[in-house]
């Protein structure tokens, strides 16, 4: 298989669960877009990530906005203020209800709540839901605080399909490969991509949580950005099937990419 196309967006979210920032231009590491989340906040009580799968305790991260500035973070909260990171323990205390703290360092087995997201989408993004712990990053290396691999990426085939926002499902590349063939993610595992010198190892699709469902800033509530992926894109993750939406992808080379850049899967 070879399939061709273009970045078309590229995207870095440097707050873990916070709304993210549209960037014409990055540098790619081996741990993903430089600036990606490399901050988090921890639950003091837990030291737990904190994690918009959780929607009970944390959807209300999702209403921050978080930017990069040559590695100092700025932090636009819901009513438009902004802060530093050496600003931010008590104030996101206060606003989020809980007692935490902003960190770029990752706890060692660092773990967030995750509730399978059919009982989100029948309960409420409100309700008690049984969840369990998950490991994050386990196919990272460094520090960050990304979910699993350090790159994440969708097509536009894929988005126009599902017909929900593209911030919703969080992507850090989204290509246009020109052929409107919905969910070809799905097929990309174990193939290569290739963006001007940088090249990318596909090593699984990615499945999806209750996050694409929640308020995103003013975006409301959507439940059907997952219910279409339960209905149509169910794949096998190896303890049960999980809908998915996108692919996850390892940096098998470094350096420069750009929106507009020429994409190459094979």
């Amino acid at each position: 298989m070879s399939t061709t196309g273009t970045v078309t967006a590229l995207r870095r979210y440097p707050v873990k669960s916070m709304l993210g920032e549209d960037l014409d231009a990055a540098t790619l590491t081996t741990a993903g877009v430089q600036g990606d989340r490399t901050f988090a906040v921890i639950d003091q009580a837990t030291g737990n990530v904190a994690s918009a799968k959780h929607p009970k305790l944390w959807r209300g991260l999702l209403g921050f906005a978080s930017h990069w500035n040559d590695g100092q973070v700025q932090i636009t909260l819901p009513d438009g203020r902004s802060i530093t990171t050496e600003d931010a323990d008590q104030t996101l205390s206060d606003l989020l209800g809980r007692d935490v703290r902003l960190s770029s360092t990752r706890p060692a087995q660092a773990q967030v709540g995750r509730p399978a997201p059919e009982d989100v989408i029948d309960a409420g993004d409100d309700a008690d839901v049984p969840y369990e712990m998950l490991q994050i990053a386990g196919a990272t290396p460094g520090t960050s605080f990304v979910d699993y691999a350090p790159v994440h990426l969708v097509t536009t085939a894929t988005l126009a399909h599902v017909g929900a926002e593209m911030i919703r499902y969080r992507p850090n590349l989204v290509l246009d490969t020109g052929d409107g063939a919905p969910f070809a993610e799905n097929d990309w595992t174990d193939h290569v991509i290739t963006i001007g010198d940088v090249r990318l190892a596909v090593i699984q699709p990615t499945p999806r949580c209750a996050v694409p469902t929640l308020a995103h800033g003013a975006l409301p509530r959507r439940t059907d950005a997952v219910r279409t992926l339960l209905e149509q894109n169910r794949i096998s993750m190896g303890d049960g099937l999980a809908p998915c939406l996108g692919a996850y992808a390892q940096v098998l080379r470094p350096g420069a990419i750009a929106v507009g850049d020429h994409v190459a899967v094979s």
